[in-house]
C-alpha cells in the first residue's frame, strides 16, 4: 500500500457529545462517517483554550512542554509561541515527501505561521490569522485604548435585547445571533476544496488541514441551520442550578455574566450551538464528498477532532476556560481509513488526547521521525488496527494557567475522581461515579481527606513526568495542599499517575 493521504478537519470549540449519533445535534455526515471508521468517545484537550491545545495538537507535547499557555496574540500573553527548537509533525511529513496544505485557523506562533513548518499556505490563511502578520502590539494598544474613549463618548445603549449580556464599561456581546457566513468557515472550506482538487490529481502523497472557528461563541448560525431546531425540544443541564457556593469564587462571578440570561435564552442558545454543529457537519461534508469524486477515499485518512469543548450551560455557564468541568475538555475525535481500518464502526473508550496526534499521523505516514519523536503522546494506530493496546494511560491529566484572567490549575480525572488544583482559591474533588455532573465538591470534606492526598500524589506525578514549572516552593506561591515531592514514594521512584 502506498502512504495515505491525510485530510484533517478541526472545529473550534466543539463538545465531544455533540457528534454522537444519540445526540439532538443533527450531523448526517458525520453519521455515516462514523459507520465507516472509529470515534474515541473519551477524547479530551490538555488546556480549555485554543492556543496551549493547538500547539498539543501539532507537537504531541504537553503545554510545560511545548510553551504555549495563553492566547499568543493578545496584549497581555505571556509567551508569544512555541519554545525554541520545539518540533512540529508537519515538517517531519515534508521530509519524507508529503505535500502539506493549510487552510483556516492556526493560533500556535504569533511570529510565526504555518508557512514556517512545511505547510502551503493561502489568502484564507492568512486572514483567519492576523498574528501571522508581524504586529506593532504598543500601537494597537495606543489604538485600542483610543476605542475605549471613544465608547465612553458614544455608550451603546444598555437596555438588554434577547441574547445580549451587558457589560458596563465594555462593548455589546450577543451571545447568539444569526449570521449567513459565520467566521467566514465557508471561505476556509472553500480554500480546502480548492487544495483537493489539485493534490488529488498529483501521485505524491499529502496532508491537509481545514480548521475552521465554529462553533465557537458567540453561536452565529445560517438561518436554514437554526430552522432544523426551531420545534426541538431543549433541556437545561442537570448541574445548571448549580449556585457554585462550594466552588471558586472565579466560578460564580463567571456565572453572573450569564445569569443575565432568562431560560428561555439559555435553550436558545443550546439550539444556536446544535445548529452550528450543523453547520460544521455540512462544511466537513463538502470535503468528504470531493474527496469521494476524486477516487482517492479509499487510501486517505480522514481525522475529525476538535481543540477544546464548551461548558454549554453546564452550571449555567457557557464557552471555556479557568471553571474546570468536563465540558470544556471534551472534544471529538474521529478517524476513518478504509484501506487500513479493521471493523469500522467501533465506539473506543479509551483516554485518548490531542497530544496523540503527532505520534498517530507520523506512524501512518511510516515516518522514521517516529522513532525519536520526543512528543508525550502515543500513536493511535493500533486502535485503528483495532490492536488496542493493555497498557494505555487509565487517567487524563490538564494543565491550565487561565486564559488572559491568569490563575494556576491542574487537574487529574481516572473516570472515579476527578481533582483540580486551584493555585487562586479552593481545590476541587468529585467522585465521578456518584456525582457525574460535578454538583458536591468533596476537596473540603475530611471524609475525602486520603482521596485528596492520593489525587495530588497522581497530580504531581504527571507533572514531573511532563517537566512542569509550577514546583516555586517559596511561601506565598507553594499554596497546594501537598507539594510535589509527593509525586514520589519513600524510596525516591516516581509514584505512576496513569496518564
Amino acid at each position: 500500500m502506498t502512504k495515505p493521504n491525510i485530510l484533517i478537519f478541526m472545529t473550534d470549540q466543539q463538545r465531544a457529545q455533540t457528534v454522537f449519533p444519540e445526540h439532538p445535534a443533527k450531523t448526517p455526515y458525520l453519521d455515516i462517517f462514523h459507520k465507516e471508521g472509529i470515534m474515541f468517545t473519551q477524547a479530551r484537550c490538555p488546556s480549555p483554550h485554543c492556543c496551549p491545545s493547538r500547539a498539543t495538537f501539532f507537537t504531541g507535547l504537553y503545554p510545560s512542554e511545548h510553551g504555549v499557555w495563553h492566547n499568543v496574540n493578545v496584549h497581555n500573553a505571556i509567551s508569544r509561541g512555541l519554545n525554541d527548537g520545539v518540533r512540529v509533525w508537519s515538517d517531519d511529513l515534508v521530509k519524507a515527501g508529503y505535500t502539506c496544505s493549510f487552510h483556516g485557523k492556526w493560533h500556535v506562533n504569533d511570529d510565526m505561521g504555518p508557512e514556517h513548518y512545511g505547510w502551503a499556505v493561502n489568502g484564507i490563511e492568512r486572514e483567519a490569522n492576523p498574528q501571522k502578520d508581524k504586529k506593532d502590539y504598543k500601537q494597537q494598544l495606543e489604538n485600542d485604548w483610543e476605542g475605549r474613549r471613544q465608547r465612553a463618548m458614544n455608550p451603546a445603549p444598555t437596555k438588554r435585547e434577547e441574547g445580549d449580556i451587558v457589560r458596563h464599561g465594555y462593548g455589546p456581546y450577543k451571545h447568539y445571533l444569526i449570521d449567513e457566513d459565520p467566521f467566514r468557515d465557508q471561505d476556509v472550506v472553500n480554500s480546502g476544496l480548492a487544495a483537493l482538487k489539485e493534490l488529488c490529481k498529483s501521485d505524491t502523497p499529502w496532508c491537509t488541514y481545514v480548521g475552521t472557528l465554529g462553533p465557537h461563541d458567540p453561536y452565529r448560525v445560517p438561518q436554514r441551520f437554526l430552522d432544523m431546531y426551531k420545534d426541538a425540544p431543549v433541556e437545561l443541564p442537570e448541574s445548571f442550578r448549580d449556585a457554585m457556593q462550594d466552588k471558586p469564587g472565579l466560578y460564580r462571578r463567571t456565572k453572573a455574566r450569564f445569569d443575565q440570561l432568562s431560560d428561555e435564552e439559555h435553550k436558545q442558545a443550546i439550539r444556536h450551538y446544535w445548529a452550528f454543529c450543523s453547520y460544521e457537519d455540512w462544511l466537513f461534508g463538502q470535503l468528504l464528498d470531493e474527496l469521494e469524486a476524486s477516487g482517492q477515499k479509499e487510501n486517505t485518512v480522514v481525522i475529525y477532532c476538535s481543540d477544546h469543548g464548551d461548558y454549554l450551560g453546564d452550571h449555567g455557564i457557557w464557552c471555556k476556560g479557568l471553571p474546570s468541568f468536563t465540558g470544556a475538555y471534551e472534544i471529538p475525535f474521529s478517524i476513518r481509513w478504509p484501506a487500513g481500518l479493521k471493523n469500522p464502526g467501533r465506539r473506543i473508550d479509551a483516554r485518548i488526547g490531542l497530544e496523540d496526534m503527532a505520534k498517530t499521523v507520523l506512524e501512518l505516514s511510516d515516518n522514521s521521525a517516529l522513532k525519536d519523536w520526543p512528543g508525550s503522546g502515543r500513536s493511535l494506530v493500533p486502535f485503528i488496527k483495532d490492536e488496542g493496546p493493555s497498557d494505555w494511560r487509565s487517567a487524563h491529566a490538564s494543565q491550565s494557567n487561565g486564559n488572559e484572567q491568569y490563575g494556576i490549575q491542574r487537574s487529574w480525572d481516572d473516570g472515579n475522581w476527578r481533582f483540580v488544583f486551584n493555585g487562586y482559591d479552593e481545590d476541587e474533588l468529585y467522585d465521578l461515579n456518584n456525582d457525574p455532573h460535578q454538583m458536591i465538591n468533596l476537596a473540603r470534606n475530611p471524609d475525602y481527606a486520603d482521596q485528596v492526598a492520593e489525587c495530588y500524589s497522581k497530580m504531581w506525578a504527571f507533572a514531573y513526568e511532563h517537566r512542569d514549572q509550577c514546583i516555586n516552593e517559596y511561601i506565598m506561591t507553594a499554596l497546594a495542599e501537598y507539594g510535589p515531592s509527593t509525586a514520589f514514594n519513600r524510596d525516591g521512584t516516581p509514584v505512576a499517575s496513569g496518564g
